[in-house]
């Protein structure tokens, strides 16, 4: 009963973000507890307090592409948008951009890289997130970027992954293709 009702809800959620969810289905399928686990670790992708909306998307957008440049990218983007992040700002962080970024999207973006790269700048850069947005504000950024990773990560692990795409940001296509964190753009 409860695995119907799962599916259910997944079954919604692939019609109204045009995502395969396959891979979840694969995960309830193996394991039903497996899944509810992992739905536990999914609600801290909606946890955002003290933290612009369009840096909280930046982040995960830096996170997702790390991990994927194809359907999760795309997803998050979509997401975005819902959300009334401006296109221009998801193209600028797709094509790493920064200087069409605005501070608060450029400290989140910058941020997220350093952290991705273990950089040695993240310290100052934690900092500078701790000066602007407080404690919560960090926690929402570390959250934002830990959960973006998750998805594609479970995916690709489970055998879902996809190759790179194109990824449609207000109707437009724009190629994204990232190997590392480092290729994510300057960290400085």
């Amino acid at each position: 009963m409860l695995k119907k009702l799962i599916l259910r809800r997944l079954a919604a959620v692939e019609r109204d973000l045009g995502y395969d969810v396959s891979y979840l289905r694969d995960l309830l399928d193996a394991d039903l507890k497996a899944f509810m686990r992992f739905a536990k670790v999914m609600g801290i992708s909606d946890y955002r307090r003290d933290l612009p909306v369009d840096a909280s998307f930046a982040a995960k957008l830096v996170g997702t592409m790390v991990e994927d440049c194809g359907p999760c990218t795309q997803l998050m983007v979509t997401m975005a948008e819902r959300a009334q992040v401006s296109p221009d700002t998801l193209r600028a962080v797709l094509r790493s951009d920064d200087a069409a970024l605005n501070d608060d999207v450029r400290l989140s973006v910058r941020y997220a890289r350093a952290v991705l790269a273990r950089d040695a700048r993240a310290d100052a850069l934690r900092d500078q997130v701790l000066a602007r947005w407080g404690k919560r504000g960090l926690v929402s950024l570390a959250f934002a970027l830990v959960s973006a990773r998750v998805y594609p990560t479970l995916k690709y692990a489970l055998g879902h992954g996809r190759t790179c795409s194109r990824v449609v940001v207000a109707g437009a296509a724009l190629s994204v293709h990232v190997d590392n964190p480092t290729a994510l753009g300057a960290l400085a």
